[in-house]
């Protein structure tokens, strides 16, 4: 039967990070978590596991799941974050594979709890994420906030029932901190990437952004966490392209 590592980046962790290891107990060989140099208590709880614990300055979401891959014994990789967890249901699909593994990898649906409630629409469920692979088949990609695993081409992926429990915010003001925090970033790599964005860009991708997400995913399911989420979505858009348009200008004024 092919052996799982389960890969797992943290810093100050504490509030999840027992849940996401219990979750794991049966299905991962081995556990690897690469730690930001956590202040709180996330290194003793992961202690109680048996988990193989790397400290590692932070370099990105991104970069930070590339180098925690080096440290897997085994090619097959279940890549969580701390704030995640497995359902019974997906749990028992992994098992259903370990012995009788048909693709690279395997995709699963996210779904993220929010302000005591499960979301069911919007761009947040189903959610699907590749979080099961073959390691040596693909990394780690794209945007450093919004970062996949990109399967290298031709490689067939497949999908697996249950869901990947998401504790996505504490709070409505840690949402719109974040969102603020993300928007930056994305507009940051957005300027390294060269992308452009003239004055009517940031409102193009408000107003699509909120109709996709709350009339066309149905956010307005999920009442007022849905619009709540959904605006949230669209306002972080719109900052990341504004942001971008003040990072291409000041860098054109540089040089001039």
């Amino acid at each position: 039967m092919p052996k799982i590592s389960a890969v797992i980046i943290t810093y100050n962790e504490e509030l999840y990070i027992e849940k996401c290891l219990a979750s794991l107990v049966g299905i991962a060989d081995e556990i690897i978590v690469v730690d930001s140099f956590s202040t709180d208590g996330t290194e003793e709880i992961c202690k109680k596991y048996n988990v193989r614990f790397i400290k590692h300055p932070f370099e990105g979401f991104m970069d930070q799941k590339n180098y925690a891959l080096q440290f897997a014994t085994y090619q097959n990789i279940l890549s969580l974050d701390a704030d995640e967890a497995l359902s019974n249901e997906l749990r028992e699909s992994i098992l259903a594979i370990k012995d009788k593994w048909e693709y690279k990898g395997y995709k699963f649906n996210r779904r993220n709890y929010y302000c005591g409630t499960w979301i069911r629409y919007s761009e947040w469920y189903p959610d699907k994420q590749l979080r099961l692979f073959y390691s040596d088949h693909g990394k780690w990609g794209e945007l450093n906030i919004h970062e996949k695993f990109i399967m290298s081409n031709g490689y067939k992926i497949g999908y697996l029932k249950g869901d990947l429990l998401h504790v996505s915010f504490t709070s409505r003001q840690d949402h719109i901190d974040k969102m603020k925090k993300y928007s930056l970033i994305g507009a940051e790599e957005f300027h390294r990437a060269g992308r452009n964005a003239n004055v009517f860009t940031p409102y193009i991708h408000l107003i699509w952004g909120f109709f996709r997400s709350y009339i066309i995913r149905g956010g307005f399911l999920d009442g007022h966490n849905g619009y709540t989420i959904c605006s949230q979505y669209a306002k972080s858009t719109f900052y990341k392209y504004k942001k971008l348009r003040l990072l291409n200008r000041a860098s054109a004024l540089k040089q001039n």
